[in-house]
């Protein structure tokens, strides 16, 4: 077994956990999950998929949990997966802030490219609009 081969398989391993937990939720939930991360489905269904060995982003990862509901196991199961696969990786959810939904209507630009775009477009708007009030970091001696 080569080391491509085990990376496979350890981005397989949060991918089961993510699968199972998506697959005990109630219809509608990939939808959500899709508009709340500024995707498309079939992007849930590639990021969910333990066949692909496409990672999940890890600033997806605070959302997953959020719009899962993923158990405090799943959570810490999931989480150890994540760093077996990804070691380098910073988790950015390992005990995160939380999002809550809140649903915007926008207008149907009658084109789906064109809708996903706006929704994308908006969706990053207010995460960018977000960390604007999260308390900042410690600051390193050369930024002062």
């Amino acid at each position: 077994m080569t080391a491509v081969d085990d990376g496979k398989e350890l981005v397989a391993a949060y991918k089961t956990i993510f699968t199972g937990v998506l697959d005990r939720r109630p219809s509608g939930t990939r939808q959500r999950l899709a508009a709340a991360l500024g995707k498309n489905r079939s992007f849930i269904s590639q990021i969910s998929n333990p066949a692909y060995a496409t990672p999940i982003p890890p600033n997806h990862i605070d959302i997953i949990f959020e719009i899962c509901h993923f158990s405090p196991q799943e959570r810490r199961q999931f989480i150890d997966a994540y760093a077996r696969a990804h070691p380098r990786r910073q988790m950015l959810a390992a005990d995160g802030h939380k999002v809550h939904a809140h649903t915007i209507y926008l207008p149907d630009l009658g084109d789906d490219e064109k809708n996903a775009r706006l929704q994308t477009l908006v969706a990053d708007f207010v995460r960018q609009v977000a960390r604007l009030f999260e308390p900042a970091g410690p600051r390193k001696a050369k930024d002062r």
